[in-house]
């Protein structure tokens, strides 16, 4: 009996100590100061992966707030395009994305995140349903977020109320351009905060719209059509 309890705490031990990166629990009760850094655990974990890995956000962090609305019939497409919702990103992606969603943290607020990799089957099926390059783009030439680099996001506060920025998400219109300066001082500063941290975290803005952000140098990397099992 003793051996038998010996092998399994050995066994529970040994699982502990090879896990991959923690998945870090909201907990509003702590200070900025003592958010768990899910980014210091996921660039410090012993991995053989690499940079250019799909991987799957929820397996690094819980501090994002997740509203994917192409999994949904919420989008300017009126139709659902994705089988279920995840969000899948390049490692480097999500590295700098997790890096920006800390500052964020410790100004009160979480990124909320409506759109991350696409595969190119799916963009396809966009093309198809709206063959305009004005609002999506020509899966012949194919989109950062078919590389992996591409994220459509917003800011929530602790509550997970939206930050007001101006427009809806997938707002296609000059109000949803970043040089557009004919709103709110309350809009224009939010959507300042948003570019400023995300800028400051590797990541390049899109000028007609507030809420698409892409990894620099993404566009190196090759086009995909890697696809998420849903469970």
């Amino acid at each position: 009996m003793k051996n038998t309890v010996l092998i399994i705490s050995l066994f529970f031990l040994f699982s502990c100590q090879n896990s991959f990166p923690l998945v870090v629990a909201k907990n509003k009760s702590n200070s900025n100061a003592a958010i768990t850094s899910a980014f210091a655990k996921a660039t410090t974990e012993p991995t053989t992966l690499n940079d250019t890995t799909f991987v799957n956000l929820k397996d690094y962090s819980a501090e994002f707030v997740l509203d994917m609305k192409y999994a949904t019939d919420d989008n300017f497409l009126k139709t659902k395009v994705y089988d279920c919702p995840e969000c899948y990103l390049r490692l480097k992606t999500l590295k700098s994305l997790i890096s920006a969603n800390e500052a964020f943290l410790k100004l009160g607020y979480h990124l909320k995140l409506f759109d991350c990799y696409r595969p190119l089957s799916i963009q396809k099926k966009m093309w198809k349903i709206v063959n305009d390059p004005q609002y999506v783009a020509d899966p012949a030439k194919g989109s950062i977020h078919n590389r992996g680099g591409a994220v459509d996001l917003t800011l929530v506060d602790a509550d997970g109320k939206e930050l007001d920025m101006g427009t809806p998400f997938d707002y296609f219109g000059e109000k949803a351009g970043h040089n557009y300066t004919d709103l709110p001082e309350k809009v224009l500063k939010n959507r300042r905060l948003l570019k400023k941290i995300m800028l400051e975290n590797n990541f390049l803005s899109f000028d007609s719209e507030w809420w698409h952000y892409n990894l620099k140098d993404a566009a190196k990397d090759s086009l995909s059509d890697f696809k998420w099992k849903c469970k």
